[in-house]
């Protein structure tokens, strides 16, 4: 993967933080500081924790599906875009009065439903990134920093441009998935030609 394709990765991966974050502007009216950094450090953190726990497990057996490993990565970043623009498109039930963006167990919660994709992409780099860990310690730093930039700007957003909810950014970050995992399949069979 280019510098260009992890931040894009990032991006669209962050766009479950973003979204999540407008709603707890939204819900805060105000810019809370130390709220908004607890929340985006936590929303980095898994993102960035949960494709290392992917990468390690999926490289466990990776080299034994290495034929097939090109169709898993296409099919799990597909699915996870495909999952992100369909829950964009249904109506949203987390804006009521029991998502409190300042609670620690709904901080926790969040940061964990967010980064579920980033568990999936951390199996799909099992097979792009074999050589160990090393190689995927600059795209898991990338995927946490762009989360956490993307949910002080989803918060500080919320707080102030409540119209900026019906934007749908889940949309553009599902979009990406499905074009990273489009490119690593043509790039395979561009490859066998």
């Amino acid at each position: 993967m280019t510098s260009f394709e992890i931040w894009a990765l990032a991006l669209g991966l962050a766009m479950d933080c973003f979204a999540v974050s407008i709603t707890g502007g939204i819900i805060l009216k105000q810019n809370k500081w130390g709220v908004i950094i607890k929340n985006a450090f936590m929303f980095g953190l898994f993102q960035a924790m949960m494709p290392v726990i992917g990468w390690a497990c999926a490289s466990w057996f990776s080299h034994q599906i290495k034929e097939y490993d090109h169709w898993i990565a296409f099919a799990l970043l597909a699915f996870l875009g495909g999952k992100m623009i369909i829950e964009s498109i249904r109506p949203n039930d987390c804006e009521n009065e029991s998502f409190n963006p300042a609670s620690n167990k709904t901080i926790l919660v969040m940061a964990v439903a967010t980064s579920i994709d980033a568990l999936a992409v951390g199996i799909s780099f099992a097979f792009l990134y074999n050589d160990g860990f090393h190689d995927i310690i600059y795209p898991v730093s990338i995927i946490g920093l762009v989360s956490f930039i993307m949910s002080v700007l989803g918060f500080v957003g919320g707080t102030h441009f409540c119209r900026i909810k019906k934007l749908k950014p889940e949309i553009v970050g599902g979009i990406i998935l499905i074009g990273i995992g489009l490119k690593i399949l043509i790039e395979h069979f561009s490859k066998g030609i």
